[in-house]
């Protein structure tokens, strides 16, 4: 917390005045970050796309805010894991939905459950984020073809799907 108010230009009490603790900061991030997710996603869907543009279109929405989101999805494996687990639910639901969909209509790969595989390509679009790529290579661009390709999209069909993607 200390950390925390330094880094915010004030000092501790202040940190404590509006969060009793770490964990109530820490549920108070994740679910602005869930709220902000499971509105991209449900907007995204309603476009009526196949699954795979509506994934890209999720990642394209989501990637300018991924360094915002990929702490708390290492929290998640962390000390927080199960509250912070619980409070992600929504959108780990939304995104197996969206993967499932996927699946039904042959666009994704069927070699693990829906819910499995959207986790997989989810944890990758923030693997992504969280490195240090050349300056050459674009993250956004390198997050969604990958996540792609980690559902069974064909890497012809990833790349046209990134198209011009930042």
């Amino acid at each position: 917390m200390g950390d925390i108010a330094a880094a915010a230009g004030v000092v501790r009490r202040t940190v404590y005045g509006h969060f009793s603790s770490r964990l109530d900061l820490i549920r108070t991030l994740m679910e602005r970050a869930v709220t902000e997710m499971t509105a991209v996603l449900a907007e995204v869907s309603a476009a009526g796309a196949e699954a795979d543009a509506t994934w890209v279109a999720f990642i394209a929405r989501l990637w300018p805010v991924t360094h915002r989101y990929r702490v708390l999805l290492a929290l998640r494996r962390g000390e927080y894991g199960e509250a912070i687990h619980s409070l992600f639910g929504p959108v780990d639901e939304l995104l197996a939905d969206l993967v499932k969909r996927g699946q039904d209509s042959d666009v994704f790969a069927q070699h693990l459950p829906a819910g499995v595989l959207s986790q997989v390509a989810y944890g990758v679009v923030f693997a992504i984020a969280s490195s240090d790529l050349p300056t050459e290579i674009s993250g956004a661009r390198a997050a969604t073809i990958t996540s792609l390709l980690m559902l069974g999209v064909p890497e012809t069909r990833a790349i046209a799907l990134a198209g011009e993607q930042p």
